[in-house]
């Protein structure tokens, strides 16, 4: 996803929220996750694109080979949920007593709103007064800059494709994951 289309899908995806609205409603799942023929896990109708597998309306999803192999972009993922957001949200997703369970939370959260969260925060208020704030973290390029790996290592965990605990094994890393890297990172 080119940098523009990111930020002008957070910005929607903010608008959005704030507004009241969603992009998928509240009991929606997105595509049913699927067994493919060699035994492996993904959504419904995804297809790899350059070693990134895809939805068919275009968001990013997951491949979960039968022996726990995962994707390039899901594996980074989980190494980059483990670096910048497990402090808060617990290991593999699962909350804690200070952040909700994400792997909860994508089972409703489309991927709009899960990146307009991410990039700008969000603040509610609690039963007793008290404020759950998750910040915002646009301008962090370790999050922004692999905020799609991150939500389909979740978008898995969600599913049930992926359970708990260090992946077995990953893809080699594509082309198109190198030249993105060094796009987003400016080098």
């Amino acid at each position: 996803m080119t940098r523009f289309r990111l930020l002008a899908t957070a910005t929607a995806a903010f608008v959005l929220s704030a507004a009241g609205l969603h992009t998928m409603p509240a009991n929606a799942t997105g595509p049913e996750m699927v067994t493919l023929e060699d035994g492996s896990k993904t959504q419904k109708g995804a297809k790899p694109e350059d070693g990134k597998w895809m939805t068919p309306d275009g968001e990013p999803t997951y491949r979960v080979k039968t022996d726990g192999t995962l994707d390039w972009y899901s594996y980074s993922g989980f190494r980059r949920y483990h670096s910048e957001c497990h402090v808060c949200h617990g290991p593999e997703g699962e909350g804690s007593t200070y952040a909700p369970a994400l792997k909860d939370s994508l089972k409703t959260m489309s991927y709009g709103d899960f990146i307009g969260v991410v990039a700008s925060g969000r603040m509610r208020h609690l039963p007793g007064g008290q404020e759950s704030v998750m910040p915002a973290l646009g301008d962090n390029k370790n999050v922004m800059c692999y905020i799609d790996d991150i939500y389909v290592y979740l978008k898995a965990r969600a599913d049930g494709a992926l359970g708990r605990g260090r992946p077995v094994g990953r893809d080699e890393k594509p082309q198109g994951a190198k030249d993105y890297d060094k796009a987003c990172f400016g080098e």
